[in-house]
C-alpha cells in the first residue's frame, strides 16, 4: 500500500512539474514576427495607389492634400511617401507644395494638343513595329480579347468596363512592341491623357468608332501592313484628341 502511495506521489508530481514546465513555455513562446515592408516596396505602394486613383478621377484635377492626411491614408510614414511624390511630380502628375502637401495639376488645351501629338507618333511607331514583325495570333490574343470586351461594354452600355479594355488594348500593343524605352516614352505622356478621356468620358459621343478602329488597326497588324497600320492609328489618335479639345471649346475649360 505504502509503495503504491508513494508511486502515486511520484507520478502527480511528475505531472505538475510537466504542467508547470508547459506554462512556462506558453508564457515564454514568442509571437509570430511580422515580415517587414522594405521602403522601395512602400514608395512603390504609394505611387501605385496614388497614380491610379489620380487616373481614375478620385483625386480630381485641382485636388489638393497635405502629406501627413495622405500618409495617413495609405497606412505609412511620410517619407515613402515623399519619394512617390517626387516621382508623380517628375511625370507630370501632381505638383509638391512646401508646407502644403501636394496639388493634383490639371490639364489644358494647350497641353493636350502636345501630348496627342507624342502620343500619337510613339503609339504608330509600335503599329509599325507590330507589322512589320507580324505577331502570331497567340500573340495578338490579349488585343483580340479587349476589342471583344470593348464591344460588350457598348452594348451593355457600360462605359467604365469599355474604358477599362481600351486601356488594355493600348497597353498591350506597346508590350508587344518588346521595346521597352517605347513603352517608358508613351507613360510619360499617357497618363495625363487617360484622365483626361476619363473625365471626359460621358460627354463624349459613344465609342463606337474607337471600337471599329481597333478592330481595323489589329487587321492591319495580322496583314503585316506597316504603312495601313500607321495611317489607321494615326487617324484614331487625332480623332481623340479633336474630340477632347472640341468638350475644351463647348464647356469652355481652360483646364481639366
Amino acid at each position: 500500500m505504502r509503495a503504491t502511495a508513494t508511486a502515486k506521489t511520484a507520478h502527480s508530481g511528475d505531472t505538475t512539474t510537466s504542467r508547470a514546465s508547459g506554462r512556462r513555455a506558453a508564457t515564454t513562446r514568442r509571437p509570430p514576427v511580422t515580415p517587414r515592408i522594405s521602403r522601395t516596396s512602400l514608395v512603390a505602394l504609394a505611387y501605385q495607389a496614388i497614380r491610379r486613383r489620380i487616373l481614375d478621377n478620385v483625386y480630381p484635377p485641382g485636388w489638393q492634400a497635405l502629406e501627413q492626411t495622405l500618409a495617413t491614408e495609405l497606412g505609412i510614414s511620410r517619407t515613402p511617401l515623399r519619394e512617390a511624390l517626387t516621382r508623380l511630380q517628375e511625370e507630370g502628375l501632381v505638383e509638391m507644395i512646401p508646407r502644403h502637401g501636394m496639388r493634383v495639376l490639371p490639364v489644358s488645351p494647350a497641353d493636350m494638343r502636345e501630348i496627342y501629338v507624342v502620343l500619337t507618333a510613339l503609339e504608330s511607331a509600335a503599329a509599325e513595329l507590330l507589322a512589320q514583325r507580324r505577331p502570331a495570333e497567340a500573340e495578338l490574343r490579349p488585343l483580340v480579347e479587349a476589342s471583344r470586351d470593348m464591344a460588350r461594354a457598348l452594348k451593355a452600355d457600360d462605359l467604365d468596363a469599355w474604358a477599362a479594355a481600351d486601356e488594355r488594348f493600348h497597353q498591350g500593343l506597346l508590350e508587344l512592341t518588346g521595346n521597352q524605352t517605347l513603352i517608358n516614352a508613351v507613360g510619360l505622356v499617357s497618363d495625363r491623357a487617360h484622365r483626361a478621356r476619363m473625365f471626359t468620358l460621358r460627354l463624349r459621343p459613344k465609342p463606337v468608332s474607337s471600337t471599329q478602329e481597333h478592330l481595323a488597326l489589329l487587321e492591319r497588324i495580322r496583314a503585316g501592313d506597316a504603312k495601313g497600320a500607321v495611317e489607321v492609328n494615326r487617324a484614331h489618335r487625332e480623332r481623340a484628341s479633336r474630340e477632347l479639345l472640341a468638350i475644351f471649346e463647348r464647356y469652355r475649360l481652360r483646364q481639366m
